[in-house]
């Protein structure tokens, strides 16, 4: 007897359980056992000490492939409806692979400055700073030396810390004596006072993205038809 579809009723599947015995519910119990067992084996590798380099860089590896799509995939996402043209399948492709660049990069970057650091360290017995830099330099021109829309918006973005980050060490390390007032309104009037003299004057050396947001705020607020344009819609899509 079968159940609508053909699926047989719970008390049959019941029964065949039952009828099944011992063999087929150890079995059952054995592939349990097996999967237990190799999570077991798993687990007591990841608490080995002279794999840990070695783990680190592929543990490396992952957290660069999922905090870069995750960064980069609503920014692709965002950036590509607003200002970019084309059908929805071409959008998708671009975000897509704008997504898995910046994923693949910072994983490559992460597991190849964490295998360079374990190596120096092993090499000379010690961990010192110079590590750290030439460990980045090195995956910095591997991974991120092309240059392309993606690594140019990455590499901006580090400069701006950068800046940032020396500017506060030197005045720690007291090369730089404490400001008597907050430098950060002077800092935000001259970023500001730059970018808006580059734009208006010398655009071509603004990044795409950059001069595609400025472009929607500066120059589109300047044209207009009707209330449509003016208060609806950014560009009317007709002819009148």
């Amino acid at each position: 007897m079968r159940a609508a579809g053909g699926v047989p009723p719970p008390e049959v599947c019941a029964l065949a359980a039952a009828q099944a015995g011992p063999g087929g519910r150890s079995a059952m119990a054995g592939g349990g056992d097996a999967l237990r067992a190799l999570l077991r084996a798993a687990n007591a590798l990841l608490q080995q000490h002279r794999y840990r380099a070695a783990l680190a860089v592929l543990k490396g590896f992952r957290n660069g492939a999922v905090y870069g799509a995750k960064i980069r995939g609503p920014h692709a996402l965002v950036m590509t409806f607003l200002f970019k043209s084309g059908s929805l399948r071409e959008k998708l492709k671009s975000i897509a692979q704008a997504t898995y660049t910046h994923s693949r990069n910072l994983a490559y970057f992460v597991s190849t400055y964490k295998g360079l650091m374990a190596l120096q360290s092993r090499l000379q017995g010690k961990k010192i700073p110079f590590h750290s830099f030439f460990a980045a330099c090195i995956g910095g021109w591997l991974v991120f030396g092309e240059n392309n829309p993606i690594n140019s918006q990455i590499i901006m973005y580090l400069l701006s810390r950068i800046l940032f980050g020396l500017s506060r060490l030197a005045v720690e390390k007291g090369y730089v004596p404490q400001p008597k007032q907050d430098p950060f309104p002077l800092v935000a009037a001259l970023i500001w006072g730059t970018v808006l003299w580059l734009f208006e004057y010398h655009r071509q050396t603004l990044q795409p993205s950059l001069q595609s947001s400025m472009t929607y705020l500066y120059d589109d607020s300047n044209v207009w038809h009707d209330i449509s344009d003016f208060l609806i819609y950014n560009k009317r899509t007709d002819s009148k």
